[in-house]
């Protein structure tokens, strides 16, 4: 993967951060790409672009996305606490029953945090939001199945450059939102099937 900012000089220490990300392990059901990253955000950025892999060919496959933004900063903004700062979006469709599960935030923003500490990465200063959506389809959508899907955002701030271990634990997020087994212990799953939308 190709991750090399704009930017004509890179500091150190973002250039050891981006060779971190080279040698992140993916799972294998996930399609990880470089996109376009923010140039607002701070002046030097990358982004990855996941999305799951059908699970069977042919089949209905449990799918997911998400996106994941490094932004290094050298003047170390006051907000962030140090001069790298993570910013990740993970979604991913459920059964409606599991939507109006009142504990789904919760625990999709524990399963972040114990992928993170999981693979050993080092972060302070972590925040961000779980949200649930359920849809009802009326007029010509009247037809679909009720819908839901949970969305969660988070940004923290690394300790170290290398951040191999942020990008293998949002990885791993974004595969148990999508209903894959975790590749660690101790872990339960929200449910692998998913409701028919149409």
């Amino acid at each position: 993967m190709s991750t090399t900012p704009s930017a004509p000089h890179i500091p150190a220490e973002f250039t050891a951060a981006l060779e971190a990300i080279r040698r992140a392990k993916a799972r294998p059901e996930l399609v990880i790409t470089e996109i376009p990253a923010p140039g607002q955000l701070a002046p030097y950025a990358v982004a990855l672009s996941a999305d799951v892999r059908p699970a069977r060919h042919g089949s209905d496959s449990d799918l997911g996305t998400g996106r994941f933004i490094l932004l290094y900063d050298p003047d170390e903004p006051e907000a962030w606490g140090g001069r790298f700062r993570v910013v990740c979006f993970a979604q991913a469709p459920l059964e409606t029953e599991i939507g109006l599960d009142p504990f789904l935030a919760e625990v999709a923003w524990s399963w972040l945090v114990d992928a993170l500490d999981a693979r050993g990465a080092k972060y302070t200063a972590a925040s961000g939001t779980a949200t649930k959506i359920i849809s009802t389809g009326f007029g010509e959508l009247a037809r679909q199945a009720d819908g839901s899907q949970i969305e969660l955002r988070a940004s923290w701030t690394p300790l170290e450059h290398d951040v191999a271990a942020h990008v293998e634990g949002w990885g791993e997020l974004l595969c148990m939102l999508a209903g894959l087994p975790p590749t660690g212990e101790g872990v339960s799953l929200l449910s692998p099937r998913r409701a028919n939308r149409g």
